[in-house]
């Protein structure tokens, strides 16, 4: 690949993890923090048949960010092959893996509206059962989003060492991605076997957000440097 197609290639890469950083957090702030009390499965039926367009707009745009998110890690094997293609390969892969089991409990985030549908057939149910049965659907789509982060921080570590090893992208970048990958690996552990200590969480979201939205703005903004 020449210079100038490497370039394209890295901005590509910038816009479409920068579109998936917004996408992603948009779903989860706007489409359902706001109506889920995971405490409450009447209040949480209530708050989604009352902003249903929201909630359709917080799927519509968890399935955008998966497509994004696969995108931009095409994009990035397209830039880093050169360096190590079999690594650049695995976290495509890894990558890959993450997406198709987060669009796959995107089906229970859905199943929601449909069973307080009030279809005809719905009415054999209980009310009270169809809202707990909900609330046990938003869990289990939350559960699924947790395991695809077991593919979502591995892939971190080749796209960080290939960052790293690259000589076109600060090495900086690199290193940061590779730490982010070991304590993304912590917060996955720590969910499921020690759901009570989130202390990981105050160093894991911030250092995730300086690796992910720092790597996506110097790919949009800078490029690469020549070689």
């Amino acid at each position: 690949m020449n210079m100038n197609a490497s370039k394209k290639t890295a901005r590509m890469a910038g816009v479409l993890y920068f579109l998936y950083i917004v996408s992603h957090i948009f779903a989860d702030v706007v489409g359902r923090s706001q109506l889920i009390v995971w405490e409450d499965a009447a209040t949480t039926a209530q708050n989604i048949m009352a902003s249903l367009g929201q909630f359709r707009i917080g799927f519509m745009s968890d399935l955008l960010a998966a497509l994004l998110f696969l995108l931009a890690a095409w994009a990035l094997y397209t830039l880093l092959k050169s360096v190590n293609q079999n690594i650049a390969l695995l976290f495509l892969l890894l990558n890959l893996v993450g997406v198709a089991i987060q669009t796959f409990s995107d089906l229970f985030l859905i199943a929601s509206p449909l069973l307080l549908s009030g279809a005809d057939y719905l009415n054999v149910f209980p009310v009270e059962q169809l809202q707990a049965v909900v609330l046990f659907f938003l869990n289990v789509h939350k559960n699924g989003l947790m395991v695809a982060q077991l593919f979502y921080s591995a892939w971190l570590l080749p796209l960080g060492y290939l960052v790293f090893k690259s000589g076109f992208l600060p090495k900086v970048l690199g290193i940061v991605l590779m730490i982010h990958c070991a304590t993304w690996l912590m917060t996955f552990l720590q969910y499921f076997l020690l759901p009570d200590f989130t202390a990981i969480t105050y160093i894991s979201y911030p250092l995730g957000f300086i690796a992910e939205f720092g790597l996506s703005l110097w790919l949009l903004l800078k490029g690469i440097a020549d070689e």
